[in-house]
């Protein structure tokens, strides 16, 4: 599968971009400020339906103007899809795919998988729990639709029990039925749920392992635990041993809202001893080894974005990166960076097609072809200074 076009009107702070890509490697070259992550973000929206940064919607409406849209053609299997995404500032947002509305955004999920990486990733190693659930959630939302409607159905009767916690004071007792109702929806959801993570962190295990080996030339070993009270006890039998404390703090403290997972360098916690550059590998290894999973388990190959993450990588890293995604099972690729030279000089030294965009504030720069055996194609992006976000 890979992106063939895009059309962007009034999206962050692009008031009009058209592209045509390849289906290998796409590069988006420019320094800070110019709109380099916002053109990856277009590029998410369309297999989201919903931007990677800005959950308000209307946040990403391009300052002053009354709506966006981002359209993109995609070939998928040998067929065509279509898509359009569009917000009025004050209206419903639209998406569409071949001209058919969705009744819930989240049926689309899955039908253009794509795998993002980014900067601020490594956050997942060192920040609460939610962004490691968000991640494996993620790599299962794609290829498993029963799973997102479980998750959905999970978190709606987790916000309905904690709104009843809430309620219980003096005026309003204790009901220990209504208690009950919500104690069996969640344990209903809390088994799949579960028992899907661990099929998944499973699996991701060795294909990670190997990743990571080959982006850090061997020089370290990795692995992730999945952590979870539900190895022990079902979510009815936490629920009750939980339940005193639930009532006294207002909240459900015990399920699989608190699951987490744990990255081992070495047989010790990352977080406490990785470098910077053992950070972003980590992560990096880790959204690889989402890609190849959804590529196996869905036979459709997912879209791929690497944004502005060559930073506190060093040089071997790179180049390891760079020669192991030339592979051709890797599909669509789309980099940023801000060093115009840096990528162009690294992908002389392989055989694929490549698409270079010079993504500059001022319209009066040289172009580059450092490959001439590639098609390369330019992008002028031009912007005042109040415009640009990204």
């Amino acid at each position: 599968m890979y992106l063939k076009d895009i059309s962007i009107i009034n999206f962050k702070n692009f008031e009009q971009f058209e592209a045509e890509f390849s289906p290998r490697f796409n590069c988006f070259l420019g320094n800070n400020g110019v709109g380099k992550t916002n053109l990856m973000d277009a590029v998410y929206y369309m297999s989201f339906t919903k931007s990677h940064f800005n959950a308000i919607d209307r946040h990403n409406i391009r300052h002053n103007a009354d709506m966006f849209v981002i359209q993109g053609n995609y070939l998928r299997k040998q067929d065509d899809v279509k898509m359009h995404c569009g917000l009025k500032r004050h209206g419903k947002k639209q998406i569409k795919c071949n001209g058919k509305s969705y009744e819930k955004f989240s049926e689309h999920i899955g039908l253009l998988p794509l795998v993002f990486i980014t900067p601020s990733d490594t956050d997942m190693i060192k920040s609460g729990s939610d962004l490691r659930r968000k991640y494996i959630d993620g790599v299962i939302s794609q290829y498993d639709k029963t799973y997102l409607k479980q998750l959905l159905k999970y978190n709606r009767a987790l916000e309905q029990r904690n709104a009843l916690l809430k309620s219980i004071n003096p005026k309003n007792p204790y009901d220990e039925d209504a208690l009950l109702i919500w104690d069996e929806r969640l344990h209903q959801t809390a088994s799949y749920i579960y028992q899907e993570r661990q099929k998944a962190v499973d699996a991701l295990l060795p294909i990670f392992n190997h990743y990571y080996s080959e982006i850090s030339g061997g020089r370290e070993q990795v692995s992730i635990f999945y952590k979870s009270k539900l190895h022990d006890k079902s979510m009815k039998d936490l629920l009750v041993d939980s339940r005193k404390r639930d009532l006294i703090l207002q909240h459900t403290g015990v399920g699989i809202h608190r699951d987490d997972l744990e990255f081992d360098l070495d047989g010790h916690p990352l977080k406490r001893t990785g470098s910077q550059g053992q950070e972003k590998s980590l992560i990096i290894a880790l959204k690889l080894a989402q890609f190849e999973f959804i590529y196996k388990t869905t036979e459709v190959c997912p879209i791929l974005l690497l944004d502005d993450i060559f930073d506190k990588l060093d040089a071997l890293r790179i180049k390891q990166l760079v020669d192991l995604l030339s592979d051709d099972k890797y599909g669509q690729v789309f980099f940023s960076d801000t060093s115009e030279t840096r990528l162009p000089d690294l992908l002389k030294q392989v055989e694929v097609d490549v698409r270079i965009f010079n993504i500059k504030a001022n319209p009066n720069y040289e172009k580059t072809s450092p490959n001439p055996n590639h098609d390369f194609t330019d992008a002028d992006i031009e912007q005042s200074d109040a415009e640009r976000s990204g």
